[in-house]
């Protein structure tokens, strides 16, 4: 653990993808940039990459995490923003992963003293059995071991990527009036007690993305 004793914390995501978009499904986003909690998410154009470019986390001794495009804060996370947005959107709950091979990188992400929570074993809506939830400051990083392709052998040795990403919200029904037809129908959510929906790709967010009840 680091000499001041705080695991890595998200602090920077960037995402390709344009702010009108975002704008569209009612995020805020002045200067190309939304603030979620205490999470800046650059938007960078359809143009900058795949899904999530990159992300930054404070705290961390290496960028090396298995494959996930990684950089080392150079500030701290940014004051966490007090009002919800347009779409009742309060909270970043969760960046989605996936993994051919979740044993290695658990055992990457820990080496980079990232905050093991738990590893589930069930089934998930991606068709996989097995998920490790490591903590990274207020938001969750959710590792899905995906299923290995038909060749199973070069497929486990294919690094981890970023999928999308999960955001709560105080009043669910509010937030998928909002969003209007940008957004399916709620529906239980793996984690029990709670709610989810998912953006549909015609609001163009550049990445998937749902909305849960906290």
């Amino acid at each position: 653990m680091s000499a001041a004793g705080a695991r890595p914390a998200l602090a920077e995501l960037t995402v390709a993808a344009d702010p009108e978009a975002w704008d569209g499904a009612g995020f805020e986003s002045p200067g190309g940039e939304v603030v979620v909690g205490a999470v800046r998410i650059g938007l960078a154009g359809l143009g900058a990459g795949h899904r999530i470019v990159h992300w930054a986390l404070t705290g961390l001794r290496t960028s090396d995490l298995d494959g996930l495009p990684t950089r080392v804060a150079g500030s701290p996370p940014p004051e966490p923003r007090a009002a919800p947005h347009p779409n009742g959107v309060v909270s970043l709950d969760h960046v989605v992963a996936f993994s051919p091979n979740l044993d290695r990188t658990v055992a990457s992400l820990e080496s980079a003293e990232l905050d093991l929570r738990r590893v589930r074993e069930g089934p998930t809506s991606a068709g996989s059995r097995r998920q490790a939830f490591f903590r990274v400051g207020s938001p969750i990083l959710e590792v899905i071991e995906h299923p290995p392709n038909a060749d199973a052998a070069a497929d486990l040795e294919a690094p981890a990527r970023f999928w999308g990403l999960a955001f709560g919200t105080d009043d669910l029904d509010a937030t998928v009036a909002a969003l209007g037809p940008l957004v399916g129908e709620p529906k239980e959510a793996i984690q029990e007690g709670r709610r989810i929906a998912t953006v549909r790709k015609e609001a163009g967010l550049g990445l998937p993305v749902a909305i849960m009840s906290r």
